[in-house]
C-alpha cells in the first residue's frame, strides 16, 4: 500500500502528527517498535504524575489537622499498589493511542524502522521491508543520558524507567541530576518515606528555571527531609551494595542510584548518515518552518531536534509539520512561548525569559511579584508557599517571562503562555476581570506589582 506519510515513532510528537495528518486526509502509517504512545504515555509524563498524585496526598494528609481533619490511626503509602496503579494508567494510555489510530484509519506497523537508500531515493524500512511512502517523519524521541564512566545497569544504577517500576521500595536513594525528572522522583520517593539525596553539578536545582524560584524550591524540599547538594561534582560511583557515590570528596551511600542527568535524542541506528540526513551536535538539523531535514522527503520533530525536550513541543512541531505537508494553514510553533513544568509539590511552571536571560540579552524590564501567602484562595486551601513572578517590557509592557512556584502553577501557566502568544500587554492583563477567589488572580496582582499597583500586598 502507498502512503502519503510514514511516521517513525508513536510518542507525543509522532502520534499527534499522525492523527493531524489523517484529519487532513493524508494516508498515514506509524512504525513503532515498543509501546504505542512512546515514553511519555508509558514511562514518562503520565505514569509519573500518577506516582506524584500519591505523594501529594501523603503530604496533604500529614497536615490534615491544619484542615480540621481528625484521622484515626496512621495513613501509610502502599508502594506496591502505587506502582501498580501507575502501570495500569500507562497501559490505558497505550490502548487509548491504539484506539485513536483505529478511529482515524491510521495503519500501525510493529518493528524497528530504518532509513535506506533504494533506487535513488530514501525509503523507510521495517525489519528490512520497505514501506512505500511519499514523505517520512522521524519522531523517535529520546532516552536517558549516562554520565562519563557511569552507565545504567537497571539495578544499582537506574533510569527513570526502573524508578517507576521497582519491585521493592528502597530505604534510600541517591539522585544524580536535579532537573525536572530528578526533582519529581526526589519528591515522590521522599513523600513515601525513602531517604533522598539529590546531587546537582550546577549551582541551582532546576537549572533552566529562574534562580529565585530554584532557590526557594530548594529550601522547601529540604524542609521535606531531602538532602540536596548543589555545585557538587560526582567523582566516583561504586555499585556495592550499597551504592557508594563520592561527591566533592565525601562518600554517600544508598540502596540505589537514579541517574537523571538528562536525555539524548534517539538518532542512532536509523540510517541517518547512510542517507545523508544532517546531524549537528547529536541532533537532527531541520528547517524549523517545514521541519524538513537535509533530505527532501524526510522530516523530523521532537526530542531528536534538541532542547527544550518537552512532549508539548514535539506535539506542536508535529502538527505544524504535517499541516505544511498537507498545504493547510500552518499553526507555527512560537519557540519564545513554550512552557515548562515540574510536578513536585509545590509545583513549578514558567514561560519566556528568566531574569538572567533578560539581563544577558540586554532587555529592559520591570519585575512584579505576588506571594501566595497573600492569596485568599491559597490561604483557604492551605497552599500558601511560593509566588508568581513576571517580567514585563519596560517600554511597552509586553510579557517577557513568567515564573510560578506553588499554587496550581502547571495549570496557571497556560494563561501566561496564551498571553505571550497573543502578545498581550500589561494593560490588557490588568483590564481583564479575574475570578475571585482563585490561584490565577495572583497573575494579575504580580503584573500590577510591576507598576506599584498591586492591591493585596
Amino acid at each position: 500500500m502507498a502512503y502519503d506519510l510514514a511516521v517513525l515513532g508513536s510518542g507525543p510528537g509522532g502520534y499527534v502528527a499522525a492523527i493531524r495528518a489523517a484529519q487532513l486526509k493524508l494516508k498515514v502509517v506509524v512504525v513503532e517498535r515498543a509501546e504505542l504512545g512512546g515514553i511519555c504515555a508509558n514511562w514518562g509524563c503520565i505514569p509519573t504524575k500518577a506516582l506524584l498524585r500519591t505523594a501529594e496526598l501523603v503530604e496533604t494528609l500529614a497536615h490534615a489537622v491544619e484542615l480540621g481533619l481528625k484521622i484515626e490511626g496512621s495513613v501509610k503509602p502502599d508502594f506496591d499498589k502505587t506502582i501498580a496503579r501507575s502501570r495500569q494508567i500507562a497501559d490505558r494510555q497505550a490502548k487509548g493511542v491504539e484506539y485513536l489510530f483505529k478511529k482515524n484509519k491510521i495503519d500501525v506497523v510493529r518493528g524497528t524502522g530504518k532509513l535506506v537508500k533504494q533506487a535513488g531515493k530514501v525509503v523507510l524500512t521495517v525489519d528490512g521491508k520497505a514501506i512505500e511512502a511519499t514523505n517520512i517523519l522521524l519522531a523517535t524521541g529520546a532516552r536517558p543520558k549516562p554520565l562519563p564512566g557511569i552507565e545504567h545497569d537497571g539495578s544499582a544504577v537506574i533510569s527513570y524507567r526502573e524508578a517507576m517500576s521497582l519491585k521493592k521500595q528502597p530505604k534510600s536513594i541517591i539522585i544524580i541530576g536535579a532537573g525536572a525528572i530528578g526533582i519529581e522522583f526526589a519528591y515522590f520517593y521522599a513523600a513515601v518515606g525513602t531517604q533522598v539525596t539529590v546531587v546537582e553539578a550546577l549551582p541551582h536545582i532546576l537549572p533552566v528555571e529562574d534562580e529565585e524560584v530554584s532557590v526557594a524550591l530548594k529550601k522547601t524540599l529540604e524542609k521535606q527531609g531531602m538532602t540536596i547538594l548543589t555545585g557538587a561534582k560526582v567523582e566516583k560511583l561504586e555499585k556495592g551494595p550499597p551504592v557508594k557515590v563520592t561527591v566533592s570528596g565525601k562518600v554517600y551511600e544508598a540502596d540505589v542510584c537514579l541517574l537523571a542527568a538528562g536525555v539524548r535524542g534517539n538518532i542512532e541506528g536509523i540510517g541517518l548518515e547512510e542517507c545523508g540526513v544532517k546531524v549537528e551536535r547529536g541532533f537532527i538539523s531541520v528547517d524549523t518552518k517545514s521541519y524538513r531535514t537535509s533530505v527532501a522527503n524526510v522530516y523530523a520533530i521532537g526530542d531528536v531536534l534538541g532542547p527544550p525536550m518537552l512532549a508539548h513541543k514535539a506535539s506542536a512541531e508535529g502538527i505544524a509539520c504535517v499541516e505544511g505537508l498537507a498545504k493547510h494553514t500552518v499553526h507555527a510553533v512560537d519557540y519564545q512561548a513554550i512552557p515548562g513544568c515540574t510536578y513536585c509539590h509545590p509545583e513549578v511552571a514558567s514561560v519566556g525569559l528568566t531574569e538572567a536571560k533578560a539581563k544577558e540579552k540586554g532587555v529592559k524590564y520591570r519585575v512584579g511579584r505576588f506571594p501566595f501567602k497573600a492569596s485568599g484562595k491559597a490561604m483557604a486551601a492551605s497552599e500558601t508557599e511560593g509566588f508568581v513572578k513576571v517580567l514585563v517590557g519596560a517600554e511597552h509592557g509586553e510579557l517577557l517571562g513568567a515564573h510560578i512556584l506553588g499554587g496550581a502553577s502547571t495549570d496557571m501557566v497556560a494563561t501566561l503562555t496564551m498571553a505571550m502568544t497573543a502578545e498581550l500587554t500589561a494593560d490588557e492583563i490588568l483590564s481583564t476581570v479575574w475570578a475571585h477567589p482563585t490561584f490565577a488572580e495572583a497573575i494579575k496582582e504580580a503584573v500590577a506589582d510591576a507598576y506599584g499597583e498591586a492591591i493585596d500586598i
